[in-house]
């Protein structure tokens, strides 16, 4: 929705701060992996030092790279099907570890099961429509998409390490946090849902 709404001056954003990956000579997919192989090592560090703060901070930092592949396909002229869909999947696949990792420190097992299926479900909830009848990738401004997500994630990991810092620190906040996440997501699914079944409906109208 955030990205939607403001992609004009987003978009600006990212187009800049790709000029360095475009004049190093990397493709997008070369990018796409190497936001993959960042979120896995920010994951997998955060299981031995498991602080929150620290989590949070270098996932908003790993995280820069998620919209930069497609800054530097539009730069490079390199746009394809092949790497689009890469792209989809390894976003998938960072969820998946960050997620995992939470559950792992925090014992949340559960909770983050919820929230994983929640966005793979928002995924596939346009990803089926788009089988069914031609759809665009735009006109989706739907409750928590994927940039949401993250800065839910990154805020809400930020919040309970600051609070912990300060003395406040409480199991309350991550596990809340957590279950307001899978909710919201699980929402957003609905929302698409119900958004596809109207399309749908009256792409069946057309045909009788």
């Amino acid at each position: 929705m955030i990205d939607g709404l403001m992609r004009d001056y987003i978009d600006p954003m990212w187009e800049r701060m790709a000029q360095p990956l475009v004049r190093a000579g990397m493709t997008p997919n070369q990018v796409t992996a190497t936001e993959l192989a960042l979120i896995a090592l920010v994951s997998a560090a955060y299981l031995y030092h498991q602080s929150n703060l620290a989590f949070g901070l270098t996932l908003a930092v790993a995280f820069a790279f998620d919209a930069l592949d497609g800054a530097v396909a539009r730069q490079r002229k390199m746009s394809t099907k092949v790497g689009g869909y890469f792209d989809a999947m390894v976003d998938r696949y960072q969820e998946l570890a960050v997620l995992a990792a939470i559950a792992w420190v925090g014992g949340l097992w559960p909770l983050a099961l919820f929230a994983f299926s929640g966005g793979v479900l928002t995924s596939y909830a346009k990803a089926r429509t788009a089988l069914e009848i031609p759809i665009s990738n735009d006109g989706w401004p739907d409750l928590l998409e994927r940039f949401e997500r993250i800065l839910f994630l990154c805020f809400m990991l930020a919040i309970d390490g600051v609070a912990s810092l300060a003395g406040f620190g409480t199991p309350w906040i991550l596990q809340g946090g957590l279950a307001l996440y899978a909710l919201l997501t699980h929402l957003t699914a609905a929302q698409r849902i119900n958004r596809a079944f109207a399309m749908l409906k009256e792409a069946d109208a057309k045909n009788h």
